[in-house]
Formats: structure tokens, C-alpha cells, sequence
């Protein structure tokens, strides 16, 4: 049976490669199919990496912690649902292994006046010097992040900027209500104008020293503990294990995939789009194919009904056609991986410059991000066309009355 299988493997190979024309046109369909589809898979793929990190280092972390009561309520209410022991959390949270580090943050809303008109902001009062890294993706257009040395240093967002027309070094007022009713000020300076990924968030966002923050609350409480991770695909196995840390102290532990609501939707739009695209790519490599095996096996007609003419029976005829369709799938399929991960290591040398996406102030450099399964799975797709289309033109040759196969063609 070995032998058989061996003989018939070698017979279709030598067919395969007899038809050389044929064979080139029939390869050439399969692996730009394929190298379509890694290229494609691969595009998509950087994309939502990069705006994966883009999230992460702009405003979430990697994962965040606060009471279950501040996540129920998702509001930026000043001194409400406040971690009273931060440090120790911290301390605690900082020697699981792949923490790189464990950020404090208090939320909040008010009014900025800059001595003409107020506009309502939300805030956020962060460790200056520990915030580098979780801020890392935004882009400082003018002046410079926040060090802890600024006492009553600002950075706004770039739209804010433009609404109440500031520019470096301008004096501020931050108006922010107490839970009692008090109302609080403190004037700042601006230092710092940044970009960050989303226009919205631009428009409305302002940060400042985390010490004064807690001056303006009159508290040592935070709202959010923010950690940031070694690596970004140990989020999910870290945040497992920090949830059974701090589950006794009543905080809930959410990653950044649970935290940005439009990086989950923007992964389904791509999932859906690139599943439709690869459905077409089949498609064209399945009709490409079956179009060249069927004149491939219309022209050699009068070879088949001579195989059965001496003694062969359809079911070999049948299995040989198919056995050459698996060898021109896998040498196609591995043609079009080897060229696809080949034409992403060129394109991703040279960088796709990108326009800001919708809601984003950001354009970015692109490439092509070669993920194995993405390459594995084009490959398998290539190769099933290339049999599915060979089912049909491979039973109808078998099927061939014998007389009227050795008249083809006189």
C-alpha cells in the first residue's frame, strides 16, 4: 500500500512539472493568493498592535485597579470610591513577577479658567516622573511632560489649548468642588501641550502633579492604581494573579482590552472586514485554479481514457488527478508563503505612512506584522482551494466513456 501511495506521488509529481506552462499559470494564481492573504492578515495585525500599544501608553496601562464600587459608577467624582492605602498596594502589586511598575492616579472634573472664559475639563493627578512610561505614545507638540518638580506645573491637550487659546508658560485657574460642596482653586502653568491618539480625550484633558491634586482634595487617597507589564501579552495572566492579591481589599482588576471599548470594536470591524477578504481570496485562487485544471485535464482527455483503455480502473484516474492537485497546492501554498513573508520583511523596512485614523490627531508608520498562525492559515487556505476546485474536473475526467476519450481531439 506504501509502495502504491509512493508510486502514484511520484507519477503525479512528474505530471505536474511535464505541464510546465500550465503548472507556472496554476502556482502563480495559488501563491499570490496566499502572500495576498499574509500580507493582508499581516497589515490588519500591526494595526491593531499598534493601536493596542497606542491605548496602553496614552491613558490605560496594561491593567488598572480600583474599588468595585468606583468601576459600577465610572464617574470622576473627586472623593468618592478612593483607595485610602495606596502605597502598601502598590508595594505589594510591584513584586509580581512582570510588573514593570505601579503608577497612582486621582480622577477628577472642574473648570479651567484662563482669566476669560471657563471650560469644563476632566483631570488626572499623576506621579510626574513614574508616568513617563505608561504616557509614552503621547506626543508633546509643545513644551515638555510633567517632572515631580513642578509643583504647580499643567500640560493640557491639544484641543483644549486651542479652545481657551494657551500657549506655554500662561496662567491657569482649576476650579474643582469637594464632596461637602466647597469649591477649591489653584492656579497652574502650562508647561506641556500634548497629542494624544483620540481628539476627544485631547479636547478635554489636562493633567497636574499628583501631590497637588491631593493638596485640592485635601486627602492621600487615590482612585486608580495603573500598572504597566514587562510584556503586554502577560496581561492576562497577570491580572488573574493580581485579582487573587487584592481581592480581600475589595478591588476589582481590569485590563486595558476591558478598559477601551473602542479598541474591542475596532478589532471586530478588522475581523469582520479581513474574514470577508479572505472568503474573496478563496474564491479567486478556487476559480483561477479550477479554470487551469479544467483545460489542463481537457487537453489531456485522450491521455486518461488510454490509462483506463490498458487496464486502470476511474477511481485511479481519479485518485491521480487529485494527487496531482495536492502537490500543486502544497508547492503553490509554500511558494506563496515563502514570497508573502518575503514582500513583509521588504514593505516593513520601508514603513506605510499612515493618516490619522477617525477621532485621532495621529498618523503612524505601518508595516507588516508576520504572525505564524496568519501565515500558516493563508497557506492551508491556498491548498484547500486548490483541491476543492479539483474535486469536480477530476470526477467528470474519471467518469469519461473510454471511446469517445481516445477520439478527443481527431
Amino acid at each position: 500500500m506504501t509502495r502504491l501511495v509512493s508510486g502514484r506521488f511520484s507519477l503525479a509529481l512528474r505530471n505536474v512539472f511535464r505541464h510546465r506552462s500550465r503548472t507556472a499559470a496554476t502556482l502563480l494564481a495559488i501563491a499570490l493568493g496566499v502572500s495576498s492573504m499574509i500580507l493582508a492578515g499581516g497589515f490588519v495585525h500591526d494595526i491593531l498592535a499598534q493601536l493596542g500599544e497606542a491605548t496602553i501608553h496614552s491613558q490605560t496601562g496594561h491593567i488598572q485597579l480600583a474599588h468595585q464600587t468606583y468601576w459600577e459608577s465610572r464617574s470622576r467624582t473627586s472623593q468618592e470610591h478612593m483607595i485610602d492605602n495606596p502605597t502598601a498596594i502598590a508595594k505589594i502589586l510591584a513584586t509580581e513577577a512582570g510588573v514593570e511598575q505601579v503608577v497612582k492616579r486621582i480622577n477628577f472634573v472642574g473648570m479651567l479658567n484662563n482669566g476669560k472664559r471657563d471650560i469644563g475639563i476632566i483631570g488626572d493627578g499623576i506621579e510626574p516622573d513614574n508616568e513617563r512610561k505608561v504616557g509614552s505614545f503621547m506626543r508633546y507638540i509643545e513644551g515638555r511632560p510633567l517632572e515631580n518638580v513642578d509643583e504647580d506645573g499643567m500640560v493640557i491637550g491639544q484641543g483644549l489649548a486651542r479652545a481657551l487659546n494657551l500657549n506655554i508658560g500662561d496662567r491657569v485657574t482649576l476650579v474643582i468642588s469637594l464632596a461637602e460642596g466647597a469649591v477649591n482653586t489653584q492656579d497652574f502653568q502650562i508647561i506641556g501641550i500634548f497629542q494624544s491618539f483620540s481628539k476627544e480625550f485631547d479636547a478635554r484633558a489636562i493633567r497636574i502633579p499628583l501631590a497637588a491634586t491631593q493638596t485640592l482634595l485635601d486627602t492621600r487617597a487615590v482612585h486608580v492604581l495603573v500598572m504597566t507589564l514587562d510584556q503586554t501579552k502577560e496581561t492576562d495572566r497577570i491580572a488573574k494573579a493580581v485579582s487573587a492579591l487584592v481581592a480581600q481589599q475589595g478591588l476589582q482588576v481590569f485590563t486595558w482590552r476591558e478598559l477601551s471599548d473602542f479598541y474591542e470594536k475596532t478589532v471586530q470591524l478588522y475581523d469582520a472586514q479581513f474574514g470577508v477578504l479572505r472568503l474573496i481570496i478563496f474564491l479567486m485562487v478556487l476559480l483561477s485554479v479550477a479554470n487551469s485544471i479544467n483545460m489542463s485535464l481537457y487537453e489531456r482527455t485522450r491521455e486518461f481514457g488510454t490509462v483506463q483503455a490498458i487496464g486502470d480502473r476511474p477511481q485511479s484516474v481519479l485518485e491521480l488527478i487529485m494527487m496531482e492537485s495536492v502537490v500543486l497546492g502544497l508547492i503553490g501554498a509554500g511558494l506563496g508563503m515563502a514570497l508573502g513573508c518575503a514582500l513583509a520583511l521588504i514593505i516593513s523596512t520601508i514603513g506605510i505612512p499612515m493618516p490619522p485614523p477617525p477621532n485621532s490627531n495621529l498618523g503612524y508608520m505601518a508595516q507588516i506584522k508576520l504572525d505564524p498562525l496568519t501565515v500558516a492559515f493563508s497557506g492551508v487556505i491556498g491548498s484547500s482551494a486548490t483541491v476543492l476546485a479539483s474535486i469536480y474536473p477530476a470526477y467528470r475526467a474519471s467518469r469519461i466513456v473510454i471511446v469517445d476519450a481516445l477520439r478527443h481531439g481527431i
